[in-house]
């Protein structure tokens, strides 16, 4: 029997997150036939890698979220003690981890992006970087940590500034009107197209994850013509980052115009949750594919090294 050692909790703003994820896949894997050894990790790194060291797994299952989670940190402490992980490696990670490293990867690919700048939080505070509304983000975090959205009349945009702490700098996007349309790629093959329609102000964390925080479209209810590219985008973006197993890609969807509309990427998502509400899961189980089987083929998929 596989010995699978699942990492779950962390130390990042996404900690709960993580634990669910975690908490959701245990089961899965359990049910699927691996023996599960479930490690929570916390800020003590010694006592993680004590922790594998017992266990001595075939492989590890990793649904840390956030940094040190998805950035290339833990991924690089698994290649040091030479054990198999799910998802993508050092290298792949950090760089998608990186938003702006990702997008000069993604732009080199001849992908749709959304124009950006990085500007530092004083520069922010002096002045509107660029024509609002436009969306404030931090480079390297995940779930929609950190993100506002800045619309006319908004007078926020001091405050922000002031009480930023995700870095010595900010990234700044236009606001794209539209639809938000999410891809999970696993492997080589994009799932499906969905579409992520919320009663909030966009997508953010509390949309992610709190019950009723949004409603997912499967299939997301577009031109074909949108459906194909968003789909081609996203493995393209895949390869282009050097992703492995499972990962996802986020877009804007404008159609303000009407069908077919402009596609942009927004970014690829390395570590995607594995939670009741989550995306990944949610596509695999439309293509036919239950959830312990695609947590099986994740472990399937498992490598160390880049």
């Amino acid at each position: 029997m596989t010995r699978v050692a699942v990492l779950y909790g962390g130390i990042s703003a996404e900690r709960e997150v993580s634990l669910s994820s975690g908490t959701q896949c245990i089961a899965a894997l359990r049910e699927a036939g691996f023996e599960v050894t479930p490690i929570e990790v916390g800020a003590d790194l010694a006592a993680t890698i004590a922790a594998l060291t017992v266990a001595k797994p075939d492989v590890v299952f990793n649904t840390l979220h956030g940094r040190f989670g998805e950035d290339g940190c833990i991924q690089g402490v698994l290649d040091w003690l030479q054990l198999p992980y799910t998802g993508s490696g050092v290298r792949a990670s950090a760089i998608a981890m990186d938003k702006p490293a990702a997008k000069a990867v993604l732009a080199a690919a001849g992908l749709p992006l959304a124009e950006h700048r990085l500007v530092t939080p004083e520069e922010l505070e002096a002045a509107d970087p660029m024509p609002r509304p436009f969306v404030v983000k931090p480079p390297n975090e995940g779930s929609s940590v950190g993100v506002t959205i800045l619309r006319e009349g908004d007078n926020r945009r001091a405050t922000i500034a002031r009480e930023w702490h995700f870095g010595p700098h900010v990234m700044v996007e236009p606001f794209i009107p539209g639809r938000e349309l999410t891809v999970a790629v696993m492997g080589d093959r994009a799932l499906a197209v969905t579409e992520i329609a919320t009663h909030l102000q966009f997508y953010d964390y509390e949309a992610k994850y709190a019950d009723g925080g949004s409603r997912h479209v499967i299939p997301a209810q577009i031109d074909p013509r949108a459906t194909a590219a968003a789909m081609a985008a996203a493995v393209a973006a895949h390869r282009a980052l050097g992703c492995r197993g499972v990962s996802r890609a986020d877009f804007r969807y404008d159609d303000t115009a009407g069908e077919p509309g402009r596609l942009y990427l927004l970014e690829v998502n390395t570590q995607p949750g594995m939670t009741a509400t989550s995306l990944v899961p949610e596509q695999a189980a439309h293509v036919g594919i239950p959830f312990p089987a695609l947590c099986a083929w994740m472990v399937e998929q498992a490598r160390h090294g880049p």
